[in-house]
């Protein structure tokens, strides 16, 4: 399964499109990840643990729609776009979504 942001694959023409296929992953950050994730802003630099939740985030929300990809036949995904946002009470809450057009090239 090709996996790309962009509209064609270059030398591989699209044979026949099945439609736009779309991932959603809320996740929520627990207590302890979140009072370390305070700390690291209190003190400065990266927060290695909400970045691990994004993207473990965003490799589920891509495997959701490369298995529905296949489902309905097809093998390469174009025009893949990721949008992420805050939820819930305190924003302590991480929605990625991910859509794209399922093709078969």
């Amino acid at each position: 399964m090709i996996l790309t942001t962009t509209p064609t694959i270059e030398g591989q023409p699209i044979k026949s499109y099945h439609g736009v296929v779309s991932g959603e992953v809320i996740a929520g950050v627990n207590f302890v990840k979140d009072t370390f994730a305070s700390l690291r802003n209190f003190v400065g630099g990266r927060s290695n643990t909400y970045e691990a939740e994004i993207i473990n985030a965003r490799k589920q929300a891509l495997s959701e729609i490369e298995l529905q990809a296949q489902r309905i036949g097809a093998n390469a995904i174009v025009g893949i776009d990721f949008d992420y946002e805050v939820l819930g009470a305190n924003n302590g809450m991480l929605m990625v979504t991910v859509s794209g057009t399922a093709v078969t090239i």
